[in-house]
């Protein structure tokens, strides 16, 4: 017999292999509102399970095939009904008996023949229990949810912010170097090789990320350098050189302080990207791994698009006499662990030369 079920009423699952065991449940239960789903046995209890939203199982032990104990078992196997009450109804007097329901996972035992007021009032606790139990569970996917729900409405204002931090960052950036012909396609340039070998160099995504934000920063302190100087149309004196080489003080000087992780990484690379592995490089001559691993990529990065653009001094170079300059410079001028990470992504490099090439 399946009773049908309305909203406010527990559903019962009784499993019986003899009928007038189930119709007495039935008898007990029906008048006081409960809902009632009968099996004859265990096969038919679990899949009554799958199919219906039960309150509390009411199982006979004694069944042919698979008995009380093992259903009780498939059930708390089941992680959707590790809470669910199970009553075992049954003959078994002996202790050995009751230890085995207990280790099956059972919540409580009634004895045959039921005794009608200990059946109601083992239902009605139980059913408490699970009234709690569901309270809970309810509560805690809906704090859940809404925990889920309010981080990923702050990652989406963090990431409109952060999208806009960046764009300032690059249209700033920009402006350092304004006079020249090549401005965004030069700093989206040098934005992508460094991350393309700093990746390549197996720094992890964090690293790579802060670098590719920060790269763009390597000349901002060209906006402290004279129009003369910068864009002169041939090559330096040696007054002239010491002035164009304090872009990289400058630059420094104008991120200082940030408490900002991309800022305080573009003044590294704006004090570094001159700085040469064998120590000729400026504005501090630092040497090998005392230069910082961002400044030893933007260095790399930045001569590869110096060779391979035009500049007011110098027309640009093709790539073979550009590639050839950068192996030259391995070792010397070069980390050679980042010349040779340069080199195994040297299609991807070439590839986003082309893709933000100047003369588009």
């Amino acid at each position: 017999m399946l009773s049908q079920m309305t909203n406010n009423k527990p559903l019962l699952l009784v499993v019986d292999d003899q009928p007038q065991n189930r119709e007495l449940l039935e008898a007990y239960l029906l008048p006081l509102g409960y809902a009632i789903v009968t099996a004859t046995n265990g096969e038919e209890a679990l899949e009554k399970l799958s199919s219906h939203r039960i309150d509390l199982v009411l199982l006979d032990v004694m069944m042919p095939g698979m008995n009380g104990f093992e259903v009780t078992r498939r059930i708390r196997q089941d992680e959707t009904q590790r809470l669910l009450p199970v009553i075992l109804v049954t003959a078994l007097h002996e202790k050995e008996d009751r230890v085995k329901g207990i280790d099956a996972g059972c919540d409580d035992f009634i004895s045959k023949p039921v005794d009608k007021m200990e059946l109601l009032a083992r239902v009605r606790s139980l059913l408490k229990v699970k009234a709690y139990n569901d309270l809970m569970s309810n509560y805690r996917t809906e704090l859940e949810s809404a925990v889920a729900q309010r981080t990923a409405e702050l990652q989406q204002a963090f990431e409109k912010i952060k999208a806009a931090s960046l764009d300032t960052i690059f249209r700033l950036s920009m402006a350092s170097e304004y006079k020249e012909k090549d401005t965004s396609a030069h700093i989206m340039r040098m934005s992508h090789y460094c991350a393309a070998i700093a990746r390549s160099r197996g720094l992890d995504e964090s690293m790579v990320e802060s670098i590719r934000y920060a790269a763009p920063m390597h000349d901002l302190g060209k906006i402290g350098i004279p129009d003369a100087i910068l864009m002169k149309p041939a090559k330096l004196d040696a007054a002239e050189w010491e002035i164009m080489q304090q872009h990289t003080i400058i630059g420094a000087k104008i991120l200082n302080g940030s408490d900002a992780e991309i800022i305080r990484l573009g003044e590294t690379i704006a004090l570094s990207h001159h700085e040469k592995w064998d120590g000729s490089g400026y504005p501090n001559g630092l040497k090998g791994m005392d230069i910082p691993i961002a400044g030893r990529i933007a260095a790399i990065a930045d001569v590869f698009d110096a060779l391979m653009s035009r500049r007011s001094y110098k027309e640009p170079f093709y790539v073979d006499k550009s590639l050839r300059i950068i192996r030259e410079g391995r070792g010397t001028h070069f980390d050679p662990d980042v010349v040779d990470a340069f080199f195994a992504v040297q299609d991807d490099i070439l590839a986003i030369k082309k893709l933000y090439d100047d003369k588009k």
